[in-house]
């Protein structure tokens, strides 16, 4: 897939992974809009990109939990870019917590970014990227591949983001539409940092065996998924070594893998759960 001149949506696309990612492709010769809820850095980032050999990037305002937001902002693009090649579906959100000290809105609002706002996105942007038959990167995680504490509706949320894209990929096969899954691991981004302000999550993570425990610069993770549309890929790993990890994923959510976590997992959650609760107290 040549990115010279294409079109290219991205949620989330403010800070972090889809930033960076907006900036490669940029790079590439894309013309890249990038949706966010922070309206003005999103336009600072779209700014700060080189610029491409026709038109221009774009900032949006959109709200990927709101049906009419994201409406609203697609046919923003469409108006002012022209079309959709691609749509990278990455806004997203993570918090620590059980779901015995979670607030229960909390995790369903998880629910919500996560997996309802792709199938938004995806519903949103689907006869644009259809008309040109393009490419959907939908960005799931590591997350999906296991079973560990402490992430119960975030890991929910994108093992349900894989099996949409499973789905849809058949779906839209024959209209010349591809549909990709990333599957992240830990990146250095400031939802990243934001969990390991906590040390019992610290200390958990250091715990997972490699590649689970792998920590990515975001540069990297970019490059890896503007390489994954290029190619049109159906998967996309970050770090490479989650491939192997997808293939024998039942090791690691199967019975073996609870009894070694469960005695871990007796230490580590009334720590995750305590010191949570100690900075709430704290605030």
């Amino acid at each position: 897939m040549n990115l010279a001149g294409s079109i290219v949506l991205i949620t989330g696309g403010a800070s972090g992974i889809g930033a960076e990612t907006g900036r490669q492709l940029a790079e590439r010769g894309a013309r890249v809009a990038l949706l966010d809820r922070d309206a003005a850095a999103a336009k600072a980032t779209a700014n700060s990109y080189p610029p491409p050999a026709h038109g221009h990037h774009l900032g949006v305002d959109a709200d990927v939990s709101s049906t009419e937001s994201l409406q609203r902002a697609v046919e923003l693009v469409i108006a002012e870019l022209g079309g959709l090649d691609v749509v990278v579906a990455n806004a997203g959100i993570a918090a620590a917590g059980t779901v015995a000290i979670s607030d229960v809105e909390s995790l369903a609002r998880t629910i919500e970014v996560n997996l309802t706002g792709v199938i938004r996105t995806v519903h949103a942007t689907l006869p644009h990227v259809t008309a040109s038959r393009g490419y959907y990167l939908l960005v799931s995680s590591a997350a999906a591949l296991k079973n560990v504490p402490g992430g119960s509706s975030y890991a929910a949320s994108k093992a349900g983001v894989e099996a949409f894209a499973g789905a849809l990929r058949l779906e839209v096969a024959h209209k010349g539409v591809d549909v990709g899954v990333a599957h992240p691991a830990w990146i250095r981004t400031p939802m990243f940092a934001a969990q390991r302000q906590i040390e019992s999550v610290n200390r958990s993570i250091s715990q997972l065996p490699w590649p689970f425990s792998a920590v990515t610069d975001v540069e990297d993770c970019a490059a890896a998924f503007a390489g994954g549309i290029t190619e049109r890929r159906r998967k996309i790993y970050v770090p490479r070594a989650l491939a192997a990890v997808d293939k024998v994923r039942g090791v690691f959510t199967g019975a073996l893998w609870d009894r070694i976590l469960k005695p871990r997992a007796a230490v580590n959650v009334p720590l995750i759960e305590q010191e949570i609760r100690d900075g709430r107290a704290a605030r």
